[in-house]
């Protein structure tokens, strides 16, 4: 298993990390013990979660995804072997459930934190992430932003004045954000210096052949303030895999069951995915394989955050990192990627 470094925090890991939000919704927690067993023997010692999951997001399954994991770290005794991520959300107009409407102040921050440790039955949290940012801006594939001056929003401020007191604490080692822009990342990271509050570790964006957004003006970030990419849905929901291609639509498939995930099935997607998926099939690989290998082969990613439903998902997600790509097949998805252009924000 390669690793790359978390950011300046000197911890290492490994180049996929395991998400886990179908956890509690679409898998059980059989499947979910079954999926940590096989990822941490092939080297997999990073594991995604948030106070949030499973999703979809519902008030009767709000925290069995922390609850499962949780439940095997403390039967396998192997909770200081791995490096645990989990998330604080922000406000959401269908999170009413959680702490009477979440934000990220200070009181909703150190709650939410102690209720993941309960959840996680342990004493510390690796990476503690903001889940999406208390404000107006574009994330979720919003696209056209349009500024409120007097929205009701929690300043940066008080959201790592926060996060710093968790890490004082000893409650969480290492803070992060995800969905965020590159004016939120760099407002905390402004905040960090004058303030000398806790460094944000790394972003957790979104980031397939599908959605390359990421590269306009987050990657230079990530190079230069060594905040690296944690890669969430590589394979845009499934759609790379190629299993939604010619009107297909799997028994128990994500896109099957959820039609709230629609962000990576439009037409442009559709057909850049049919691209994509002949591609890889000119070229004898695995579409999923070829798009989680493209990803992992980004100077900017820290880690690709990998999900199934199905062990032989996952196996064949793992096997991603035996896949080398050629420069004639990266030059042939860079030629797809000129024709559909950031088909899905």
């Amino acid at each position: 298993m390669q690793t790359r470094k978390l950011g300046n925090t000197g911890l290492d890991v490994s180049l996929l990390c395991l998400g886990t939000m179908t956890w509690g919704e679409q898998n059980s927690e059989q499947d979910a013990f079954e999926q940590l067993d096989y990822a941490t023997s092939e080297g997999v010692n990073f594991i995604d979660a948030a106070e949030m999951y499973p999703v979809p997001p519902r008030a009767e399954t709000q925290g069995l995804t922390e609850t499962y994991l949780g439940n095997w770290l403390a039967q396998s005794g192997r909770r200081n072997d791995l490096i645990i991520a989990s998330k604080v959300v922000g406000p959401g107009p269908s999170l009413g459930y959680l702490r009477g409407g979440p934000r990220l102040t200070r009181d909703h921050i150190v709650a939410a934190c102690e209720a993941s440790l309960k959840r996680l039955q342990t004493d510390y949290i690796d990476l503690y992430q903001v889940h999406w940012p208390d404000r107006n801006a574009n994330f979720f594939g919003k696209l056209g932003y349009q500024h409120d001056p007097e929205e009701s929003s929690t300043p940066i401020e008080e959201t790592l004045d926060a996060l710093g007191e968790l890490v004082k604490a000893g409650k969480v080692r290492h803070i992060g954000v995800s969905n965020e822009t590159p004016w939120g990342v760099m407002e905390y990271l402004r905040l960090s210096r004058e303030k000398g509050w806790p460094r944000v570790a790394s972003i957790q964006n979104p980031y397939s052949l599908l959605n390359r957004s990421f590269e306009v003006g987050m990657a230079e970030i990530a190079h230069r303030e060594q905040a690296g990419l944690l890669a969430y849905s590589p394979l845009a929901f499934g759609m790379l895999s190629g299993k939604y291609m010619g009107g297909k639509w799997p028994e128990n498939a994500r896109l099957s069951l959820y039609e709230r995930f629609s962000r990576y099935s439009n037409r442009r997607g559709t057909e850049a995915t049919r691209a994509y998926t002949e591609l890889a099939r000119q070229n004898d690989l695995s579409p999923a394989q070829m798009a989680l290998a493209y990803v992992n082969s980004r100077s900017f990613i820290t880690s690709t955050i990998i999900g199934a439903t199905r062990m032989e998902q996952l196996r064949e997600n793992m096997g991603s990192l035996n896949v080398t790509l050629s420069p004639d097949v990266l030059e042939a998805l860079e030629a797809i990627h000129q024709e559909f252009t950031y088909p899905c924000p």
